[in-house]
């Protein structure tokens, strides 16, 4: 459970850096899109730990 907690704190950060990063640039600048795959990264991460809790 405290991992689920913890990545779920991972995700908002990035979010929020994510949201920070993009003020002012376009969705295809360099720096957003590898903030934005690597949310993608977490969120998958996460939806897997879901997944797995679920089944147990």
């Amino acid at each position: 459970m405290a991992e689920l907690v913890e990545i779920q704190e991972m995700i908002e950060k990035l979010r929020d850096k994510l949201h920070e990063i993009s003020q002012g640039k376009t969705l295809t600048d360099t720096e957003v899109v590898r903030a934005s795959q690597m949310l993608d990264v977490l969120l998958t991460e996460y939806q897997r730990m879901l997944n797995e809790k679920i089944n147990k």
